[in-house]
Formats: C-alpha cells, sequence, structure tokens
C-alpha cells in the first residue's frame, strides 16, 4: 500500500474533465439540437397550463410547472454546453474563414440558451433551435455535408 502511495507522489495524476480533450474527432450538434427542441416544447407546456381552480388543480399544477421549468433549465444548459464543446474542440480558424459570422452565431446562441433558462418565451425558444440551425449548418458544411434534420418535426411531435 505504502508504496502505491509512494509511486503516485513521484509521478502526479491529472484528471482530465472534457469531451473529449484526446481528442475522441467525434463531434455531433444533434444533441444541442434535442435540447433546444426540449426547451421549446417545455416553453409550450407551460404556457399551456390552466390555472388551477382549487386545492387539488393547485397541487397538479405547480408539481406540472415546477417539472417543465426544471426540464426546460436542464436542457438550456444541455444545450450551451454542447455548442460550447463544438467551438473549443471543433472549430479552427479556417472554419471562421469560411464562415465569418461562427462566433456571433455561436455568442448569440449560447446568449439565448441562457435566456431561455430565466424566462418562458416563445420566441426566444424558437430562436434558440434556429441558432443550433445555424451553428449545425456551418458544423456539416465543414464536413462538405449539407445540413438537413429531416426528423425535426416527427421528433419534436405536436
Amino acid at each position: 500500500m505504502n508504496f502505491v502511495f509512494n509511486f503516485k507522489k513521484l509521478l502526479p495524476i491529472h484528471e482530465a474533465y472534457a469531451h473529449c480533450d484526446i481528442p475522441c474527432g467525434i463531434y455531433d450538434p444533434i444533441a444541442a439540437k434535442i435540447a433546444a427542441q426540449t426547451v421549446q416544447k417545455m416553453v409550450m407546456r407551460i404556457q399551456a397550463l390552466n390555472q388551477p381552480g382549487g386545492d387539488a388543480e393547485r397541487a397538479a399544477y405547480d408539481n406540472s410547472l415546477s417539472r417543465y421549468i426544471s426540464v426546460k433549465e436542464e436542457h438550456a444548459e444541455i444545450c450551451k454546453k454542447e455548442i460550447d464543446i463544438l467551438w473549443h474542440d471543433y472549430f479552427k480558424p479556417e472554419h471562421l474563414e469560411a464562415y465569418p459570422d461562427l462566433h456571433n452565431d455561436v455568442w448569440n446562441t449560447t446568449k439565448l440558451a441562457s435566456k431561455n433558462k430565466q424566462t418562458v418565451d416563445k420566441d426566444a425558444a424558437e430562436q434558440l433551435v434556429a441558432g443550433v440551425d445555424k451553428i449545425a449548418t456551418a458544423f456539416w458544411a465543414s464536413k462538405g455535408v449539407e445540413y438537413s434534420d429531416p426528423n425535426e418535426a416527427v421528433r419534436f411531435g405536436s
């Protein structure tokens, strides 16, 4: 036991936290898109909640509202994290040359994710999804692929 402890002192091991500081080279903006759509769906559900009439209805309303808010905020944070990973780990100077608005698109989209955590705003939620799509368009174009999300409507549902 002492040997292992002393060995670790001689050769300290540092932990790395990230996706993926190796780097693995596997990136896809779909996680950000799904998170943004989840934010949008939670905003719709919050806005569709009926105001409670009695105590029993109040408990059900409070339960649903708190759950929708929690999921909305969690997924806004996931969206920010996924966009941040693309920004810091995938995009390179040559991507900025090819897509000169990319810096502003990333900045605006992460700001929209924050706004969606703070508010219940249908327009801001729709703008968040559109912002992720704009970044996804640049991402896939950088790989020579035209971006489309053919499952978007089915995934989002009604």
